[in-house]
């Protein structure tokens, strides 16, 4: 059962662009609220502290109030659980943006953190595409208790850009830490959102008159 409130795609400017999306399945249950034009205020449990530090990073960079509340079958695995916040915060984003008039749209960000460097680019398109060149060896060990597989991470922006529509290109251009290239991406992604997301005109910026 997944449900919504926020307000409607093509919402008069100036409308506050926010979302509550809540999502359950035999696997999940998750429940997502977010208001784009926040101040980076997060309150993640997951049950995955680790991913929990990731999500409160990427509200906090890219200018979003985001509230994550999940339970999820970790004593399965916490594919279902990251996955599935994936979806509903995507979905989240896509309501909140609207029909995204006025919004910058294209977005683009080098981020470091200490010896890794993570270059990011991204398109509010509608089009939903991941290129995630951010290799880890399959042995690598997980982040936090219960672990954070880094492989996870793939998954997670994966759901994001399917239910959100976007472009998105992630590339680790250095680092050794698994932490730190993990972090550097989760900041990068935000700061590329934060600056797409931006208004700074009145039309939709497309020929096709709409994203």
């Amino acid at each position: 059962m997944t449900t919504a409130t926020t307000a409607p795609t093509g919402a008069p400017s100036g409308a506050p662009r926010r979302a509550h999306r809540r999502r359950e399945t035999k696997e999940t249950m998750v429940d997502v609220r977010l208001a784009v034009d926040g101040d980076g205020a997060a309150a993640v449990s997951t049950g995955l502290p680790f991913f929990d530090h990731m999500l409160a990073q990427l509200g906090r960079h890219a200018g979003f109030d985001l509230d994550v509340r999940a339970e999820g079958d970790l004593e399965v695995d916490a594919h279902h659980t990251v996955e599935d916040v994936g979806i509903v915060l995507g979905q989240c984003l896509a309501e909140a943006l609207g029909d995204k008039a006025g919004v910058r749209r294209f977005a683009s960000a080098l981020l470091p953190l200490d010896e890794a460097l993570v270059e990011v680019a991204l398109d509010l398109s509608g089009r939903p595409y991941l290129a995630y060149d951010v290799p880890f060896a399959p042995d690598t060990p997980g982040l936090g208790a219960p672990p954070f597989d880094p492989q996870l991470a793939e998954e997670f922006w994966r759901a994001v850009v399917t239910s959100a529509g976007i472009t998105l290109h992630v590339t680790r251009r250095a680092g050794r830490n698994t932490h730190h290239v993990l972090e550097a991406v989760f900041k990068g992604v935000a700061r590329a959102l934060r600056d797409a997301g931006r208004v700074e005109g009145h039309g939709v910026p497309s020929t096709k008159g709409r994203l």
